[in-house]
């Protein structure tokens, strides 16, 4: 569970300062990161729908926090005057400290996925796809912290990506 809190909160954060990024600065205005979080969350919605028709409990599927870091990404490039660098590294990194915190609080509410998944196996696993099991002690005892600190570090060059597809963008339009 501690390896797969830390990796899902780089993924999701990296996965939502990207496509926030890109769309807040294509766009220029601050609240497309949030609009753009609260299309993901409502796609995740959708998706628990699709798992509760299979026959699969409603919490089997958890939805990320994604809304309160989109806000901080919003807040830092209106707060800033709308600077492109700023957004990047302030809004990048408030995104990778902040989601893990919120995600946690979520997945607290959450009967144990574990226990979820336990109920509903899957077919074996080839060997690649097994979970090598975390050394406990490592990093010190938080996957939060340790959540934060990744996401807060590779949020920024990810942030930056999401920025630098605005140009590509914006050539290939142009071409």
């Amino acid at each position: 569970a501690w390896t797969s809190f830390v990796v899902f909160s780089i993924s999701q954060s990296t996965m939502l300062v990207v496509g926030a990024i890109y769309y807040m600065l294509f766009t220029g205005v601050p609240g497309t990161a949030t609009y753009y979080a609260t299309i993901m969350t409502i796609y995740t919605w959708v998706a628990k729908g699709a798992w509760f028709a299979l026959g699969y409990p409603y919490d089997f599927v958890v939805t990320p926090v994604w809304i309160p870091s989109a806000m901080l990404l919003d807040l830092t490039y209106w707060a800033t005057r709308r600077n492109k660098h700023a957004a990047i590294i302030i809004g990048g990194t408030l995104v990778g400290l902040s989601l893990p915190i919120f995600n946690m609080i979520n997945l607290l509410l959450v009967r144990d996925p574990l226990e979820m998944a336990f109920k509903y196996p899957r077919p074996t696993p080839p060997p690649y796809m097994t979970p090598i099991e975390p050394q406990v002690g490592k990093f010190y005892n938080s996957p939060v912290a340790l959540g934060s600190g990744a996401g807060a570090v590779l949020s920024v060059p990810i942030a930056a990506l999401g920025a630098k597809l605005n140009t590509w963008t914006y050539r290939w339009m142009a071409a």
